[in-house]
């Protein structure tokens, strides 16, 4: 199942859900600091939202609040954003991979994990076959 495109704040907001498990609105907004903190009727809205995506999911119901959980994982939502992002160069990795070098962005370490999971999709490529 594709997962749907999430905005930024909804990002956010997925980000209290993988952080901190289920959470009522409130504990949401509260997780909020600083003056940017969006309004408890805005985060209300989103969860909302994110849970007609099918990113969120109520789990129970405690007096007049809902608890949501997270249905997607932070790992499917990155994967979403990075696809998306690949579309927009017809699926060319290079010019992206290329910017973060130029930027100082992708370091040796990035480099060696990329490697090493590389190695380990093969591996089970091949054990598939």
């Amino acid at each position: 199942m594709p997962t749907a495109r999430l905005t930024k704040l909804e990002l956010q907001i997925m980000d209290v859900f993988w952080t901190r498990g289920a959470s009522v609105v409130r504990e949401v907004q509260d997780a909020f600091t600083g003056p940017k903190k969006p309004a408890y009727t805005t985060v209300q809205t989103v969860v909302y939202r994110l849970e007609s995506k099918k990113a969120l999911r109520i789990v129970k119901r405690i007096s007049n609040a809902n608890v949501f959980e997270a249905v997607i994982s932070r790992e499917q939502a990155h994967g979403t954003l990075i696809d998306e992002l690949l579309a927009l160069f017809g699926g060319a990795v290079s010019p992206v991979m290329s910017h973060l070098v130029k930027a100082g962005k992708l370091t040796a370490a990035d480099i060696a994990a990329a490697e090493q999971a590389l190695r380990k999709d093969t591996k089970q490529e091949r054990k598939r076959r």
